[in-house]
């Protein structure tokens, strides 16, 4: 189906959201952090149909991560992930290039349709 990019510094809240995704048909290629993602993004030339990532990360976060993603690939669809409400805030100035932010925790049946959503946008 499609190619995605999961980039999320917690482990299990990585692997959850690959399976889920994976079994709802996309190829999965994961990142432990915005400085590793941004690192994969770059070496598959851009070539993913959507980001995935968590906004507070260590080393890059999320939003340095796509403002820098989308400076070199500005077609690229980013979706951003947060457990924080100021976070959430801080992607509005993001317009543009975040097609959505979900809120943590999500489900399995949530996390698969915001993506089908932003795939289909």
């Amino acid at each position: 189906m499609a190619k995605l990019l999961i980039v999320e510094d917690d482990e299990s809240v990585r692997t959850l959201a690959a399976r889920a995704l994976e079994r709802a048909g996309h190829s999965i290629d994961v990142a432990a952090d915005g400085a590793q993602g941004l690192e994969t993004i770059r070496a598959a030339n851009g070539n993913y149909d959507l980001i995935v990532s968590d906004i507070r990360m260590p080393e890059m976060d999320g939003i340095e991560m796509a403002k820098a993603a989308a400076a070199n690939f500005p077609a690229l669809k980013i979706m951003l992930v947060t457990g924080y409400a100021d976070q959430r805030e801080r992607a509005d100035e993001l317009n543009g290039i975040i097609l959505d932010v979900v809120q943590k925790p999500f489900t399995l049946a949530e996390i698969r349709d915001r993506v089908g959503r932003a795939l289909a946008a």
